[in-house]
C-alpha cells in the first residue's frame, strides 16, 4: 500500500447500495464520522421499477430510492466519495484502506457492502468467504466477521437479493457497531415533547423530545423534499445488465 498521510475516519463503509447507506446513516446520526466509498454499482439502478420496498404501494424507481438514501446519509452527517477500494489492511488501531485513486483512509471499523466483491478483503487475516457460486462474508447474524471491527453486510452477508432486506440488515449492522463501540445508544427516535420528561424519566440516549412547533417544521421539510423527488420521473436512463452495454 502507499506510504501517504492516511485520512482518519471512525467508520469506512465499502459499497453505497441500500446496505452501506442504512448502515452508514445510523453511524453517522451518533456521532461516528462516518465515509461511504462508492464504486456507484448499485444493483438498484438496474432496477426497472421497485415493487416491493415498504412505503412505496405503487413502486419506485430504483435510481430514485438510491438518490434518497445517498441525501439522508448526507443529511446524517456521511461523506461520500467515488472510488473503488482496492484493499484494505490490519492496523494497530484498526484498518488502513485504500482505493484505485491513491486514496488512503485509517479507520477503526470497517462495513463490507459490495454485492458479492471480496478481493479487497484478501490481506485481512480471518475473514471467512464462502463461495457458492458467488462469494459471500462469513458473519455472526449481526454482520460481525472474524476480525474484531470489521462487518459485513446486506448481500455480502449472504442476505437475500432484496432491496427491503439489505436495507434492514444494514441498519442492524450499523446499530451493532454502536454497541460495540459503547456509545450510550437506546434507540434512535424522535419522541414528542413531554412522551419521557413528563412521566419523570430522563431522556435516553438516542432520543430527543420536539414541540408541535418543531413537529410541522419537520414535517414540512419532508414534504418538501418528497416534492421535489416525485414531481417529474428521474432523469437518468435506465442501466442494463454490465454484460449488455455497449
Amino acid at each position: 500500500m502507499s506510504t501517504e498521510s492516511t485520512i482518519p475516519q471512525d467508520v469506512t463503509v465499502i459499497g453505497g447500495g441500500v446496505a452501506g447507506l442504512s448502515a452508514a446513516v445510523f453511524t453517522a446520526r451518533h456521532g461516528l464520522d462516518t465515509l461511504v466509498v462508492d464504486a456507484g454499482e448499485s444493483i438498484l439502478q438496474r432496477n426497472a421499477h421497485l415493487e416491493n420496498f415498504p412505503g412505496f404501494p405503487a413502486g419506485v424507481n430504483g435510481q430514485q430510492l438510491l438518490d434518497l438514501l445517498e441525501e439522508q446519509a448526507a443529511e446524517a452527517g456521511c461523506e461520500q466519495v467515488t472510488a473503488t477500494v482496492t484493499t484494505v489492511e490490519e492496523t494497530e488501531n484498526g484498518f488502513a484502506v485504500e482505493t484505485d485513486d491513491g486514496a488512503r483512509y485509517r479507520t477503526e471499523y470497517v462495513v463490507a457492502a459490495t454485492k458479492n466483491t471480496v478481493g479487497y478483503l484478501e490481506d485481512v487475516d480471518g475473514v471467512g468467504v464462502i463461495d457458492r457460486g458467488k462469494a459471500y462474508v462469513d458473519t455472526d447474524e449481526r454482520g460481525r466477521t472474524g476480525v474484531d471491527g470489521l462487518y459485513a453486510a446486506g448481500r455480502l452477508a449472504e442476505k437475500p437479493h432484496q432491496a427491503a432486506v439489505c436495507a434492514g440488515h444494514g441498519a442492524e449492522v450499523g446499530v451493532t457497531i454502536l454497541e460495540d463501540d459503547d456509545r450510550p445508544f437506546y434507540h434512535d427516535w424522535v419522541a414528542p415533547e413531554g412522551y419521557f420528561t413528563d412521566r419523570g424519566r430522563d431522556l435516553p440516549p438516542g432520543c430527543a423530545e420536539i414541540d408541535e412547533t418543531g413537529r410541522t417544521d419537520r414535517e414540512a421539510r419532508s414534504l418538501d423534499v418528497m416534492r421535489s423527488r416525485f414531481t417529474e420521473p428521474h432523469p437518468d436512463e435506465q442501466e442494463t445488465h454490465p454484460s449488455l452495454r455497449e
